[in-house]
């Protein structure tokens, strides 16, 4: 029987700006005590959220939330080598129109940081996949653990949501963390001659659901 997660209380929130492309919106951000890694992970409602969250009990649809683990590279300096810039502002605009989270996660690089991402960037420019680099350096496949990611959800009272992900392993993580993944809804398929490679290992790899990547 796996235990559930420790109890987090929010910290604090506060409204933002966001701005993705021509767009401009506003979200409000959480702050977290209590998460079992100790980082500093953050949560942003975004659109109608908390009518998402009330009208659950009254058999609307649940919150679309996702789990975004952050990648300097990718989210802030617009690199082509991943899909994870334009995953992000899909993830934003979706959520904004829908109501939900987006919980951005301190864990650049699958979880082995981003001096040893930057490694293997060179180990997969030598022919080894994005997975497989990892690997070569000593680390797992994929290292991330969303345990403080169920804990972050509780503490905002979230307890059944819509997961936008390609990744199965988050809706199994949270599901035994006792969250409930009503429906795991797709991102798109943000490919591209720079990472097709990267997204063909995501596919065959990782068992991302990425449709006509991978064959």
């Amino acid at each position: 029987m796996h235990d559930q997660p420790a109890p987090a209380a929010v910290r604090t929130d506060l409204t933002i700006p966001l701005r993705v492309g021509d767009q401009r919106l506003s979200g409000r951000a959480f702050t977290f005590t209590g998460l079992s890694d100790g980082r500093e992970h953050l949560a942003i409602g975004l659109g109608p959220w908390a009518a998402a969250l009330h009208e659950v009990p009254r058999d609307g649809a649940p919150p679309l939330v996702r789990l975004h683990s952050e990648c300097l590279t990718g989210d802030v300096l617009g690199s082509e080598r991943c899909d994870c810039g334009p995953q992000l502002h899909e993830a934003i605009l979706r959520i904004s129109r829908a109501g939900g989270f987006l919980l951005y996660l301190r864990q650049e690089g699958r979880g082995i940081g981003l001096y040893e991402k930057l490694d293997a960037y060179t180990l997969q420019d030598a022919g080894l996949d994005t997975y497989a680099a990892n690997e070569a350096l000593g680390h797992g496949a994929d290292e991330r653990d969303y345990t403080a990611a169920a804990q972050m959800l509780r503490a905002l009272g979230v307890r059944r949501l819509r997961l936008l992900s390609n990744n199965p392993d988050k809706a199994e993580q949270l599901a035994r963390d006792g969250i409930t993944v009503v429906e795991r809804v797709p991102t798109r398929v943000h490919l591209s001659p720079a990472n097709a490679l990267y997204l063909a290992a995501k596919a065959t790899v990782g068992a991302h659901t990425l449709d006509g990547v991978g064959g």
